[in-house]
């Protein structure tokens, strides 16, 4: 099995979010580690946010000078006309909005993509899995530093000494799991065809809880990002309140936010106005319409829509869904080596206002990227959504994500 190793350079970022492919190679990590999208936000985002900042050049002032919807359109085509096979994209500066999308809802160039289209949020989905568990903790149930073993001592029994807080912040030890979870589905981990069969199967929580168990655990303390530590939050909410995260996310966080077109699915397919998912290998497109969401389970089954996640973060930051003492604890970076990553949240440079962050997450799905940031004045947001993952491990790929990330970044300035 690979180790996994977070790289800092433009090239090998690149590489590190492609899945490794061809018949010699082992299965590909399911889900990248999270920090690629940050690497790349600060490696392009930030310089450009240094320049308009540098001694005498004009003050950024969020917002002033109004969205430019032109140049956000041609790059939205852009990415498309590169290889991406839809797009889905959303400012907001204060009551100022731009929507775009380009390309199709399939791989066979059927139905347009739309600005409202849902996609596979994947790994924003632990914004709001982390919102419940703190929502838990403002109740009186749990505090963060309340132990996996006093919460229920089935979930972890070799491991009770595990806190919500290093769950939360992936500080626990506990392994990434996903690939782990893949592995024991493949009978022959050099098979592209296996691989993407295996993704179609059925994942209980009891056999991410499983893997969790299996580790290898690492020392507490340290950045390990973990799929299955989210996994285990949820199995955690629902022990405490005896209801489902998809039921709590519906009641506590879609309904009273009006996050209409966000759903939490348990059973394969997008239907509808969603994009359908679809991974390319170097030679072929892999449609990943029999992708089961138990695979992510509560660390990823979330499927939303620009706006909606818009709606949330923007929601999240002015304190409308956790009281401000424990959002400011969410938002305050727990691990600084490599990701500034709080409680379900991380933050990167706001390229608009100097010693300033947005915050939010990004989502790394096997068919789709997406990205929701808020400024911490819950002002401006910027969240996409792109289907027609490469997965080849060429570099350069199929698109770069920051011709169009980037631009957005800069107009909310």
């Amino acid at each position: 099995m690979r180790t996994r190793t977070t790289l800092t350079t433009a090239a090998a970022i690149a590489a590190a979010m492609a899945l490794t492919g061809g018949a010699a190679q082992p299965v590909p990590d399911p889900v990248p580690d999270p920090t690629a999208l940050h690497q790349q936000l600060w490696q392009q985002a930030a310089p450009q946010a240094r320049i308009q900042q540098a001694p005498g050049a004009p003050q950024a002032v969020p917002g002033e000078g109004g969205l430019d919807a032109r140049g956000l359109d041609a790059a939205v085509e852009r990415l498309v006309d590169d290889g991406a096979i839809a797009v889905t994209a959303r400012v907001e500066v204060g009551d100022d909005a731009w929507a775009g999308a380009a390309g199709d809802r399939t791989q066979d160039r059927r139905p347009p993509a739309l600005p409202h289209s849902p996609f596979r949020a994947a790994s924003n989905t632990k914004m709001l899995v982390a919102t419940l568990v703190l929502q838990e903790v403002e109740r009186g149930t749990w505090t963060l530093d309340t132990r996996i073993g006093d919460v229920d001592p089935t979930i972890l029994p070799t491991h009770p000494e595990v806190t919500l807080r290093q769950l939360l912040s992936h500080t626990s030890g506990m392994p990434y799991g996903s690939d782990q979870l893949l592995l024991g589905h493949v009978d022959d981990p050099t098979s592209w065809e296996q691989t993407i069969a295996a993704l179609g199967d059925r994942y209980p929580d009891e056999e991410h809880l499983a893997v969790a168990e299996a580790g290898p655990w690492t020392a507490p303390g340290g950045f390990v990002y973990s799929n299955v530590g989210y996994t285990t939050l949820g199995v955690a909410l629902e022990a405490a309140t005896g209801r489902s995260v998809a039921d709590l996310l519906e009641e506590r966080i879609l309904d009273p936010l009006g996050m209409d077109r966000t759903r939490y699915p348990d059973e394969p397919g997008l239907r509808g106005t969603e994009l359908r998912e679809a991974m390319w290998d170097g030679a072929a497109w892999h449609d990943l319409q029999h992708f089961d969401p138990t695979y992510f389970s509560h660390a990823g089954a979330v499927v939303s829509t620009t706006e909606d996640l818009a709606t949330f973060t923007e929601a999240l930051v002015t304190g409308e869904l956790v009281s401000q003492p424990l959002l400011d604890e969410m938002l305050a970076p727990v691990s600084t080596d490599v990701l500034e990553y709080g409680l379900g949240v991380y933050r990167v440079p706001d390229p608009c206002l100097p010693g300033q962050y947005l915050y939010g997450h990004d989502g790394a799905s096997l068919g789709t990227l997406s990205v929701a940031y808020t400024s911490a004045d819950g002002e401006r947001q910027v969240t996409l959504g792109v289907t027609g993952r490469d997965s080849s491990g060429q570099v350069p790929g199929l698109y770069d994500l920051n011709g169009l990330l980037v631009p957005m970044l800069l107009a909310t300035c």
